[in-house]
């Protein structure tokens, strides 16, 4: 019997075209020749022409958006196709699911099927119930060799052989081995890259110093033909992050460190790739498999510090260093919820630090478990950690001038083997120029181009490296080095240099501290220091009190203001407090709007005139006059004891009772001590001053 009627000639025939990747596109020719060879069977069965849709070709049939397979259904439904024409079912669909959404529409408005191996009608049983074992069977058969190329897959992997992929730094030598670019530079741009990790401990932060210095990083270019070339660029973030996260340049090898997730969007299946699992989920993990750049812990404790920098990550994540010039942010822990510590900046500079943590605002919407200024408990931490290190301190002095010679040597070394390279460059440049015909000016001028933006490069290296030769030769003199060495004998001074900015003093207390423990207890903050190597110590600070701050002027200032405001009036109180050297409490000297700003602050009374003699006591001079003899000789019987008086300070009033002159062995003992009359020996003389 014919299934194909006038009807079915009637309407249109369509072949449907797919393949399912794009080395397929390059590659597998032949089959893309027999899938548009069906327009001619179309014509052959009866049709006159034949529509192909070939949009799908490079799109895989397993369930992702098929805009050509979508137009063929929408042409079914609207009765326009006699006929669908493909190779194998698999062409059409590699799913149930539309395979018999595709049989299911032929089957309602007449639409034939038609393969290699015959016509089908999906309104007869028979060739339903073929069409559909047909689907199955291709499915099952597409399930089957995937399952076996991935078992395939991972066993090679189990054994370390496996590599689709190699990375930068590493070349394949054979299908199964890898080892270390025999490019020198390659290497020892990688390894600086780590170097520079273990100084800095911050992926942004090397980052950026490479930026700063200049420095290349190698990076991978594919051609057309898929030769692997290095080509050197300015690094990204995302390149340096790669390095420092892939076990491979710890000698480790890997398989199924990243999986996929399958999600359902608008009726579709959704495939993301490339999401990282957690290391228990990794399917191989095979440690010294091949030379690497670091050992496996390094690389492990590089893992753990890059974890803990990830600020917002959990409340046990330190996070990195950030800038402010508190030096306690990420390590501090509520003693009371054991959430971490924030940190909020106030004062007209925004200087002015603040610990404080939002636990109990959090669980019961009441105020923060703890608070605390920064300024008491940061000197109380940095003086223990100093306390500590203090005998580390001239090691760390001799660090410090290797560690300055070997950043310009790492960045002069990245230089000489940028310059080799560029030589080599312009030497194959001049070669290029030499080979062609000079008649041929088409091509002799390109090449002379060519060589020519290579010379440049050359002379742009030599350039930077002769600068950074002329800043060797210029090493640190004996001056400097000594004074290094003293600061190394004195840790304190060299922590309160200027030169030590809170981002150094931050790193090297997260050198020494994992993290500590705070408390807030009777007015004290009590601190349970947490040691990198497993010990604690514990401190105990005061809490300032409402209204106590740096500026705060010192309670032996405070009291001498108050004494000798009931003595003299404001301009002389600031005249004595600056030759008493004393300050206030931003360091800077007293003047009489000075004293009487201080006064009303502390609700101090302004001094009235007259106010001393009020009370019965009298200065050096007004004793003098009444005793009647000289302000020496005064000062001479309060010395002597015999004259009880008091001097808040050094260059403040004696203050004398005036009760105590009138007593009897006062008067005998000043008269004792009259001024004699000055001698009348014409020789004698006497001073003006």
């Amino acid at each position: 019997m014919n299934k194909i009627t006038p009807e079915h000639l009637a309407r249109g025939a369509y072949v449907y075209i797919r393949q399912s990747t794009a080395d397929q596109l390059l590659h597998n020719h032949e089959s893309r020749r027999r899938q548009y060879g069906l327009s001619e069977r179309a014509r052959q069965l009866g049709w006159s022409d034949a529509t192909i849709i070939d949009d799908d070709l490079g799109r895989s049939g397993a369930g992702i958006a098929r805009p050509g397979f979508e137009r063929l259904l929408a042409a079914i439904c609207e009765g326009r196709v006699g006929a669908v024409l493909a190779i194998e079912a698999s062409r059409l669909a590699r799913n149930g699911r539309d395979w018999h959404t595709l049989i299911e529409f032929c089957g309602l408005v007449g639409t034939l099927i038609i393969d290699e191996d015959g016509v089908y009608e999906p309104r007869h049983p028979n060739d339903r119930l073929l069409l559909g074992m047909k689907g199955t069977m291709s499915e099952l058969e597409l399930s089957l060799l995937r399952q076996r190329s991935l078992e395939a897959l991972r066993q090679k992997a189990r054994r370390g052989e496996l590599f689709l992929t190699v990375a930068i730094g590493y070349v394949k030598i054979r299908h199964d081995r890898i080892q270390k670019d025999p490019d020198q530079r390659v290497q020892e741009a990688i390894g600086l890259v780590f170097g520079k990790f273990a100084e800095f401990q911050s992926i942004r932060q090397v980052h950026l110093w490479l930026r700063q210095e200049l420095i290349l990083l190698p990076a991978v270019d594919y051609h057309v033909d898929q030769d692997r070339r290095i080509v050197w660029k300015p690094p990204v973030y995302n390149t340096v992050h790669h390095i420092l996260t892939n076990p491979i340049y710890a000698g480790a090898y890997v398989f199924g460190r990243t999986g996929s997730r399958v999600s359902l969007e608008n009726g579709r299946k959704r495939v993301v790739r490339g999401f990282k699992k957690e290391r228990s989920t990794w399917e191989v993990l095979i440690v010294e498999h091949h030379e690497g750049y670091l050992s496996w812990a390094e690389f492990e404790r590089n893992q753990r510090l890059i974890a803990d920098n990830a600020t917002g990550k959990g409340m046990m994540i330190r996070g990195a260093v950030r800038r402010g010039e508190t030096l306690l942010a990420g390590l501090l822990r509520c003693g009371h919820c054991g959430r971490k510590l924030h940190v909020a900046y106030s004062g007209t500079k925004g200087d002015v630090g603040r610990y404080h943590c939002r636990g109990a605002m959090i669980n019961h919407g009441t105020g923060p478990c703890i608070s605390f200024g920064s300024l008491r408990v940061d000197h109380a931490v940095g003086t223990e950690v100093l306390r500590l290190l203090q005998p580390l301190g001239i090691e760390a002095a001799i660090k410090a001038i290797e560690a300055r010679d070997a950043e310009t040597d790492e960045k002069g070394r990245q230089t000489e083997l940028a310059l080799k390279q560029a030589r080599y460059e312009a030497t194959h440049a001049r070669r290029q120029y030499d080979a062609v015909d000079p008649d041929n000016r088409l091509v002799a001028a390109t090449l002379e181009g060519r060589w020519n933006d290579a010379l440049f490069v050359v002379r742009k290296l030599e350039d930077q490296l002769e600068a950074i030769k002329n800043q060797c030769r210029s090493p640190m003199n004996a001056e400097e080095r000594d004074q290094l060495m003293r600061l190394g004998a004195d840790l304190e001074r060299a922590w309160q240099h200027p030169a030590a900015t809170a981002s150094t003093r931050k790193q090297i207390l997260r050198t020494v501290l994992s993290e500590i423990v705070a408390r807030v207890d009777e007015g004290q903050i009590r601190l349970v220091l947490h040691w990198q190597g497993g010990d604690h110590t514990e401190l105990a600070v005061m809490k300032s009190k409402t209204g106590q701050h740096r500026w705060t002027v010192d309670t032996e200032t405070d009291a001498l203001i108050r004494e000798l405001a009931r003595l003299m009036p404001d301009k002389a109180i600031a005249a004595i407090l600056n030759r008493a050297g004393r300050s206030t409490g931003r360091e800077n000297g007293w003047t009489q709007s000075r004293v009487c700003t201080f006064r009303n602050h502390r609700g101090i009374a302004v001094y009235r005139d007259g106010e001393r003699l009020d009370r019965g006591e009298l200065t050096l001079g007004e004793a003098a006059i009444k005793l009647n003899v000289s302000p020496m000789t005064v000062l001479r019987l309060i010395r002597d004891g015999v004259i009880p008086a008091t001097q808040f300070c050094r260059g403040a009033p004696w203050v004398i009772k005036e009760e105590i002159l009138d007593r009897s062995e006062v008067k005998r003992a000043a008269i004792g001590r009259r001024k004699r009359p000055l001698s009348q020996d014409p020789g004698q003389i006497s001073l003006a001053l």
